[in-house]
């Protein structure tokens, strides 16, 4: 029973926190720059409002354009029991970083055929782009984990958490920064944000994320919203736990700090110049794997 209230308890506050979590960065990065921005619940009345309204669906649209805003909402929430985040054995951690890059891969898949499925040219661009990003950032995420998991002799996520809450001076081992620098690039890729894409706008040449939902309207467009605010949280809770022993609540908003910084210093990088970022998340990655074998 301990374990199924843990479950029911994590999955909310992802499901909540996710909307709160997208309200602070906005507030921050409008603060940073000298606006007063919206509130941090601005979010939840977002979503209130588009859940009120009827979505207009196109006759040319097919089941899957219909289906992957539930598709979306139920693979983060499995996700969120796979996450170690309020504890480190989630009932189906054992599964692993396979099972979270398998529901991310997913969820990408089915948002890329919604995009192409409306017949719009935006949507068939931002489903192409969707898809060389996945495929370049995923790789990195998979080996990031792998030198984690070599320190820890497991693959389960909460064995790496609890490995690195033992012996707290692996954070500043150079194999670890290598791989936090590496899954921090990537996180910025999946979750579509600055430099690799940028939330806040609508410019066709620029836009990924926000090409491929074009199309959706009313609670459709506040179920694909929640799903990427609950996959920013998911990355975030990663990046804080496999990375740092530290209370979660703490390391989320020190993330969300570094996060907004980060958005307001610099400018989105050309399209072409992405994969070069990525392959240099890679090329960390494949360092930090290297790096564990070299200081043993």
């Amino acid at each position: 029973m301990d374990a199924l209230f843990l479950s029911v308890l994590q999955a909310l506050v992802i499901a909540l926190g996710a909307p709160l979590l997208v309200g602070t960065l906005r507030t921050l990065k409008a603060r940073l720059v000298g606006r007063r921005g919206p509130a941090p619940w601005q979010p939840f009345l977002d979503l209130r409002k588009l859940f009120g309204k009827t979505p207009v669906v196109s006759e040319t649209t097919s089941w899957i354009f219909r289906a992957t805003p539930y598709v979306l909402v139920g693979a983060m929430l499995v996700a969120a029991l796979a996450a170690p985040m309020l504890t480190s054995r989630p009932p189906l951690a054992f599964a692993g970083i396979l099972l979270l890059m398998s529901l991310f891969l997913l969820g990408t898949f089915f948002l890329a055929l919604a995009g192409l499925d409306a017949g719009s040219a935006f949507g068939g661009m931002g489903s192409s782009r969707e898809v060389t990003v996945a495929g370049l950032a995923e790789p990195t995420v998979m080996l990031a984990v792998f030198a984690l998991a070599l320190r820890a002799s497991t693959t389960n996520l909460g064995g790496i958490v609890e490995r690195v809450t033992i012996e707290p001076l692996l954070v500043v081992n150079p194999a670890h920064l290598l791989a936090f620098a590496a899954f921090f690039i990537v996180m910025l890729a999946e979750t579509g944000r600055l430099p690799v894409d940028n939330p806040a706008t609508h410019l066709e040449l620029t836009m990924i994320h926000e090409a491929m939902v074009l199309e959706y309207s009313g609670r459709h467009l506040a179920l694909v919203e929640w799903a990427a605010a609950m996959k920013l949280f998911v990355f975030l809770t990663l990046l804080a736990n496999l990375f740092f022993p530290l209370a979660l609540a703490g390391k989320l908003a020190v993330l969300a700090i570094a996060l907004a910084a980060l958005e307001t210093a610099i400018a989105k990088l050309r399209l072409f110049r992405v994969p070069e970022l990525l392959a240099g998340s890679f090329a960390l990655a494949v360092l930090s794997v290297s790096a564990v074998f070299l200081l043993r």
